[in-house]
Formats: structure tokens, C-alpha cells, sequence
């Protein structure tokens, strides 16, 4: 019994990483209208950036995830400025081509920086440390700490939305960017920003895989497919959602991996099919109007 709780809640907490992927994808989707295909390869950037400047400057995980993030931000603001902006319109194919262009560019890039090597940041002492509970039941400190900043990042997004002018704003645009653009609002700099929160959230979701395990530059890709998934689980614009699908992703994919070693990922596939017959608009949506 007790292996079955620890399987639960190993898959609770590998929500946390889902969720943390998952919600910048939902940010630009919610906001924009951006389906980002280059968004699983923007989290891998955002693992490299870490890698580097704790490697090259001796810097902790910690300290290289605090730099990393205005660095990712910065990106992600100039992505939408520059290339994203031009695209925008009624039809989503456009962005979608462009995004599917910035993921081929930033995964041979990173292949031809950092070739095929998987690279870690993983800090020895906080990877293996874990809280023992009674009943032989054990919480991984690490998993525990990303469940925590998720938790972090979520509620900080959702005051944002519900309680300042930027999130006023981002509604607004969301909304009706014509008009909010007649009543003041620059809409192309909200957008921006917007991009910006969601690159860098990406940036931290991919330090902290980095933190979890090994990390190469090719794996954008299935980083991707995960955050679709928690995305389309939790419901469409729903923030909160997002880490319900990401916890509902892991403790699929665990239970799965527990009952065989061939199954784990497998599984996650199936529970997301079997939502998206019964739910096509996820368990908790929020844009099921538009």
C-alpha cells in the first residue's frame, strides 16, 4: 500500500514541472491566440542558459535560475515583437508556422552549441534528499520544491489577472484589442509583456527539469507535447487547470511506470485521449466562448 502512496504522490508533484511548462503555453494561447509550437524548446533554452552560466561562472542552480530569468523574459518580449506580431490575426496558421520555425532553429542551435550530450544541473545533496514520513512514505525535497513554485508562479499570475493593471490590460487586449487599443491600451507592447511572462516561466520550468534530471537539446519537442497535454486536460485559459492536468499527467504517467516500466508515458497518452473524448474542452475551461 504504501508503494501505491508513494507512486501518488510522485505523480502529484511531477505535476508541479507539467504545470509550470504548461502555463506559459497557456499565457500565449490564452491571451494571444498563439499555439507555440517552439514552445518546448524555449524551456530547453531556458535549461542551457542555467547550464552555462553555472558552469562558466561558477554559479549555483539557484543563483543561475535568478539570471535566467530576465534573460529568458527579455527573449520572449523581442520573439513577439519582432517576429510573433507580424502574424497575428484571425487565422492561427501563421503563428503556428513561425513557432514551428523558431523550434527547428533554437534545437540545431543548441545541437551545434552544446551537441547531443545530455547535460544536468543537478545539485547531489537536494536531488537525492527527501522527507521520511511515517509508513515508509517518502517526499522527494526537490519535486516538492517545484510543486511549491508552481503553486508560487500560479497564484502570482492569477492576482496579476485579478487585481493590477497589467492584468486589467491583458483581459482588455484579450478581449477586444481594437478597442483596447481606442481606449489607450498599446496593445502590441501588452503583447510584449505577455510573451515575455510566458517565455520566462517556460525558462524556469526548464531549469528545473534540468535540476530534475538530464536534459538535451532534442527534447523540446516531448517538453511540448507534455505542457499540450496538461493544457488540454486543465481546460483551455484556466491557470489554475493547468496544474490540475499537469498532476493529473503525472500521476498517470507514474501509475503507469509502476504497474510497467514500458507503460508510464503510455498512459499519459491515454488519460489525455480519454479526457479529450469527454472533455474536448478540458475538466476546467475558461475559453470555452471563444
Amino acid at each position: 500500500m504504501s508503494d501505491w502512496i508513494n507512486v501518488l504522490i510522485e505523480g502529484l508533484l511531477l505535476g508541479g514541472l507539467y504545470a509550470l511548462f504548461a502555463t506559459g503555453l497557456s499565457l500565449a494561447f490564452g491571451i494571444m491566440r498563439i499555439v507555440n509550437i517552439g514552445h518546448g524548446d524555449l524551456a530547453v533554452l531556458g535549461a542551457f542558459v542555467a547550464i552555462t552560466l553555472s558552469e562558466r561562472f561558477g554559479l549555483s542552480p539557484w543563483m543561475a535560475l535568478l539570471l535566467g530569468i530576465p534573460l529568458m523574459g527579455a527573449l520572449g518580449y523581442v520573439m513577439q515583437r519582432t517576429l510573433l506580431e507580424r502574424t497575428l490575426g484571425s487565422d492561427i496558421l501563421p503563428p503556428i508556422l513561425v513557432t514551428f520555425g523558431i523550434s527547428i532553429i533554437l534545437r540545431n542551435t543548441l545541437l551545434e552549441v552544446y551537441s547531443a550530450d545530455p547535460r544536468s544541473l543537478g545539485d547531489g545533496a537536494l536531488t537525492t534528499a527527501s522527507i521520511a514520513l511515517p509508513g515508509d512514505i517518502a517526499i522527494g525535497v526537490l519535486p516538492l520544491t517545484i510543486m511549491i513554485v508552481a503553486i508560487v508562479v500560479l497564484a502570482a499570475l492569477q492576482w496579476m489577472f485579478s487585481s493590477t493593471r497589467l492584468g486589467r490590460a491583458f483581459r482588455a487586449t484579450s478581449d477586444d484589442p481594437a478597442t483596447a487599443q481606442l481606449m489607450g491600451l498599446n496593445h502590441k507592447r501588452v503583447y510584449g509583456v505577455a510573451m515575455a511572462i510566458a517565455v520566462a516561466v517556460a525558462g524556469v520550468a526548464g531549469v528545473f527539469l534540468a535540476l530534475r534530471a538530464n536534459v538535451s537539446p532534442s527534447e523540446g519537442q516531448a517538453r511540448l507535447l507534455y505542457a499540450f497535454e496538461a493544457v488540454i486536460i486543465g481546460g483551455l485559459g484556466s491557470l489554475w487547470g493547468t496544474l490540475a492536468g499537469g498532476a493529473i499527467l503525472g500521476v498517470a504517467q507514474t501509475a503507469g511506470m509502476k504497474l510497467d516500466p514500458g507503460w508510464g508515458i503510455l498512459a499519459g497518452h491515454l488519460v489525455f485521449f480519454v479526457v479529450l473524448l469527454a472533455r474536448p474542452n478540458g475538466l476546467f475551461p475558461r475559453t470555452r466562448d471563444r
